[in-house]
Parts: structure tokens; sequence; C-alpha cells
């Protein structure tokens, strides 16, 4: 995000007193660090921008927000205004644009922020329809939930045409009925590092993916930091250090697995030193996200041809028990893995639920506990429970650091 120069966002252009080789860091980030690239692109124009011109001069632009000269947050502040996806033909100039300066230069996949839109966080609910329309296919306050829908159609149906033989990945903040036939993944957006915030993200996503969407994630940590975890005193440094891998536990079972947030840094390293608690912890669960490959590549497959979904909520699988109606901080990952996040501040255990009708084992120790039963479940620093249901097959791969590293053999 933000590597065009300050007054031309839309031109998906590269400052390049920041970026002066694109291309080569595209290339080293593929060749020599196994690394697969993202790059952020919104649907948003500053005024005067080549990009804007052209959308103008074709009747695809919003034009209310220009008009009353509204300024954004950036530097001075910039006049701007979005797209109207709704057209089929801007939906193929948004695309063109971003073919001629971006797609050739190697992204494997597109972060498509800002997808409400946004236009203006402030303004009143009549304000915002005013400023988001009308579009090509009627008023704003008609369509207004499936701005993300066909933004990500633009995107996922234009690199199929420009390259039919390359996957599409979107990453988008909003989301409508469906847009996972257009590769798209939706986070939970700016959420704070609040241990409340951590704790709602679980029936967040959880109904999320009840209402038929399979692909969800969150900024693991909170993205939007407390000031008081940004220069820490000792006490606030060994919170913000246990919160981080409280979340990256739970991350580590949600469809996508994914650290995001604003300072401080948020690499596992950064956050603490070898040997740290937090660390080792959060080092263990990224080894068990990728021994866990094959399992979850096999989720993917029954999204994609059973209509299944990764991230369940308990009465999906246990519906003729009724204790699991109004649990909202347990889930199964996939068929196999009964998941319960810690989400407060030195907890050390917590009550769990086994749906009944099947065993259930513990992933670490390997013992066995009979179904339909509440326990008082062990959660050191070290570990949330984890449970494996009574005959699971649950498939696993070898060690490794980057998915093609080793062939998941027998």
């Amino acid at each position: 995000w933000f590597y065009w120069p300050e007054d031309k966002w839309g031109d998906h252009d590269f400052d390049k007193t920041r970026y002066p080789d694109v291309e080569g860091m595209v290339n080293e980030l593929h060749n020599n660090l196994n690394t697969h690239i993202m790059i952020s692109v919104w649907p948003k124009f500053y005024v005067g921008t080549k990009n804007y011109d052209e959308m103008k001069k074709r009747g695809f632009l919003y034009m209310r927000n220009v008009e009353k000269q509204q300024r954004d947050w950036v530097g001075p502040g910039y006049i701007s205004t979005f797209y109207d996806p709704y057209s089929e033909s801007a939906r193929e100039l948004y695309w063109a644009q971003i073919n001629k300066k971006l797609f050739p230069k190697g992204f494997d996949a597109w972060w498509l922020d800002s997808t409400e839109p946004d236009l203006q966080s402030d303004l009143s609910p009549e304000e915002i329809l005013l400023r988001i329309g009308p579009t090509a296919l009627g008023t704003s306050a008609r369509y207004l939930n499936t701005y993300s829908l066909v933004n990500s159609q633009a995107v996922y149906e234009g690199q199929r045409k420009t390259n039919p033989d390359k996957r599409v990945f979107i990453l988008t903040r909003s989301a409508f009925a469906g847009q996972q036939r257009y590769a798209t993944a939706t986070w939970s957006g700016d959420v704070a590092t609040r241990w409340e915030d951590l704790k709602n993200q679980i029936p967040a996503g959880l109904n999320f993916c009840l209402a038929g969407i399979p692909y969800w994630t969150t900024d693991i940590g909170g993205f939007a930091t407390e000031p008081r975890f940004e220069h820490p005193n000792d006490a606030d440094l060994e919170e913000w250090r246990e919160f981080q891998t409280r979340w990256f536990q739970y991350g580590t079972f949600c469809p996508l697995f994914r650290v995001h947030g604003e300072f401080p840094f948020r690499e596992m390293f950064n956050i603490a030193p070898e040997g740290h608690p937090a660390y080792e912890t959060m080092l263990a669960y990224d080894k068990l996200r990728y021994r866990l490959m094959p399992y979850i590549y096999s989720l993917t497959g029954s999204v994609t041809k059973e209509n299944n979904t990764i991230m369940r909520a308990l009465v999906m699988d246990f519906g003729n028990d009724k204790k699991v109606l109004n649990i909202t901080d347990q889930f199964m990952f996939g068929p196999c893995i009964l998941v319960n996040p810690v989400t407060g501040f030195k907890a050390r255990k917590r009550s769990v639920y086994l749906p009944e009708g099947c065993g259930w084992f513990s992933l670490k120790e390997g013992t066995y506990i009979k179904g339909g039963q509440v326990i008082e479940a062990a959660a050191p620093y070290s570990d949330i429970p984890l449970y494996v249901k009574e005959g699971s097959v649950l498939l696993c791969g070898p060690a490794i650091e980057y998915t093609t590293q080793k062939p998941a053999d027998t």
C-alpha cells in the first residue's frame, strides 16, 4: 500500500525514490525467497491523475465528492473519488489500467481495499448514498452493499482473460453473497489490539462462514494499536507479547493465516526474542500450520467441489446436540479439529464443551475424552486446547518452510 507518489493515487505508478526496481524486487521474492507478493489496489482516483481523467472522460466516476471538493487524509489532503464498477465497460477499463502498470511486473495477488466503498468515514448515511451513486444499474440505495462483489469481478475476469493459466487471488475488506466465485477472501477490517476485539473475531468469523462465504480471516494481533503498546513499559510489553501469541494461536485455524497491523512490527522475531514463550509458541504454531497443509488443501478442495466451508460453527457438524447452539467461542477447523481459543490475559485454562455423539483426542497429548461433557481444559501460554474428533483421518505433511519445499508424499 502507498507505493505511489503521494499525489498520484490511482495511477498505479511506483515512487521511484522508494521502489527503484520493482521487477527486481518481485523476482527476488519469487526466485530467491520462495515468496508470493500481493499488492494493494483501491477503486479510488485522485483528481488530475491520468487514470482519473480517462475514467471521467467515459463517465465512470462518482462525481459528487469532487463537486464537494472533499479532501482525504493523506498529506495536505487530496480530492478524490471512486469508480463505478456496476458498468461492465468501467470494470474493463479498471482492469486495463491495472494490467498496464501492475500485472506485467509479476504480482501474484490483489489486495482490494476500501470496497464498501469508504469514501468518507464520517458522512451521514444519506450523504454516503449520494457520494457513491448513481450506479450504472440504479440507485446506490439499492445496490450499496454489492460494491465489493462487482469490483472483485472486474479484477477476476480481467486477469482470467489476460492469463487463463494463472490462479487469481483477491483479498477484500467487504463481501457480498457469492463473492467467492471471484477467488476472494475477506478480512474483518481494521480491528483493534484489545482482548475484546480478539474475543469478538470468533463469532464474527463463524457467522460469516455460516452465511455461505468460506474464506475469512483477521489481522492477527489487531490492526489498530493501543497507544500503550507503541512504546510499552515492561508490563505492557509482556501483555503485548501474550496478546499477539493468543491471536496467533487462534489465527492458525482461520481459513487464511495472516499477520497484519500498525507499528509495532508484527514479525514474531520483532515481537519477542528467541527463547521467549511468545516467540517459541508462534514458531511452533507456524510449523503446525505448515504440517497441516495437506489437510488444509483438502479442505479447500471440498469448498470448491462440494460447497463446503473450512471454519465451522459447532451447529454445522453437531446439529442434533442442543448444547452447541449458543457456543460462540469454539469451532471446527474442517471436520476433524475442535479449536478453543484463549481470549483473556494471563488465562491458563478455559471451559470447553466436547460435543456428544463421538469421543475426542487431545491433539498434543493424544488422551481420549468422552464427548457430551464440559471439561476444564489446560491452556498454558504455549497452547490453546485442540481436540481431534474420534475416527478422523488427519492429513499431515513433512515439516516445511514454504509450500513447495518438499512433496506431500506418504
